[in-house]
């Protein structure tokens, strides 16, 4: 299911650091001996390279990357260096002291909250704490308005079950809960958010499920028609990435790329974010969404070692 390739044979930490410290020594950087070790590792061998880095050479990886690259490209390398729970933390603390509070920047919230395990979630509200001095809540609570701050507080202070256990009654019961808060667009219903919010993913694709066997039409194209305010946007991006989290992300990058400018930081978060996850299973939806390849699109819309470094998460050999 993930698109990055690590090889058969890793070199030792000490051994990357020392290929990462000789790309940044003399007048220029060698950017595809950072692509090539940094790009081509999992997340527990990149936190031992950066340990061993800070060890070493007692100056941090991420400074050190911050200093010797420019542009997107060290926007994409560094965000991917990160400890996951620390990007993703630093990724919700952006979005949420941006001046737009539009769907753009909120789904943010939404794709930590309901596209990664509960485990996961609770490491990024402990390090959204230690990086920032105040808790994830607090921060949303703050920024974002009712009711939109409602759902959102609601998700992140959630810790859900994470085993398949489903109960069919419940299902039922709480998809025609869920028909009455669309039905009287009372989208901000507490029995509405909570089911959102605190059931397991399996219990929730259930009711789901139940709720189109019933009423015809998926929850998301009924929450679609009950308008185009940014509750309904966020409600929206709260169904997909609990039900298919690859649909999401494929659309994720679909919209960055489309038109005529490239939004390289919604482009750059959906890759580096999922490369390790699902990135399989989200080219396969792009192509099944749009009928044309995910990498090409990809390709065609970014540049230089940018470019390089996306297409190598995405598994491509550079």
């Amino acid at each position: 299911m993930a698109s990055l390739r690590v090889p058969d044979d890793v070199p030792l930490p000490s051994e990357d650091c020392n290929t990462l410290h000789k790309a940044f020594k003399g007048w220029g950087t060698d950017e595809k001996a950072i692509i090539r070790v940094l790009g081509c590792r999992n997340s527990c061998q990149r936190g031992e390279i950066r340990e061993a880095y800070q060890q070493i050479y007692k100056v941090s990886l991420i400074d050190q990357l911050h200093s010797e690259l420019s542009g997107d490209f060290r926007k994409a390398v560094i965000l991917w260096t990160y400890d996951p729970p620390e990007r993703d933390a630093r990724l919700a603390n952006k979005a949420l002291k941006s001046r737009k509070k539009g769907i753009t920047r909120l789904q943010v919230i939404v794709e930590i909250a309901c596209a990664r395990s509960p485990h996961h979630l609770v490491a990024v509200r402990q390090a959204y704490h230690s990086l920032f001095n105040c808790s994830l809540e607090e921060d949303i609570t703050f920024h974002v308005p009712l009711p939109v701050r409602k759902v959102l507080v609601g998700l992140v202070s959630s810790y859900r079950y994470d085993k398949e256990v489903v109960d069919s009654i419940v299902a039922i019961l709480e998809a025609d809960k869920m028909r009455e808060a669309i039905e009287t667009k009372h989208l901000d219903l507490d029995d509405f958010l909570w089911i959102l919010s605190t059931r397991n993913v399996f219990q929730l694709k259930a009711t789901f499920q139940y709720y189109q066997q019933k009423y015809g039409n998926s929850i998301y194209q009924d929450i679609k028609s009950c308008g185009k305010g940014l509750l309904v946007s966020v409600l929206r991006v709260v169904i997909w990435c609990i039900d298919t989290p690859e649909k999401h992300f494929a659309e994720v990058i679909r919209a960055s790329v489309v038109g005529l400018g490239t939004d390289e930081n919604s482009l750059t978060r959906a890759i580096v974010s999922r490369a390790e996850i699902d990135m399989m299973k989200i080219r396969g939806e792009y192509f099944n969404m749009n009928k044309t390849s995910m990498d090409n699109a990809v390709k065609e819309d970014t540049s230089g070692d940018y470019r390089n470094f996306l297409m190598t998460l995405l598994g491509a050999k550079i």
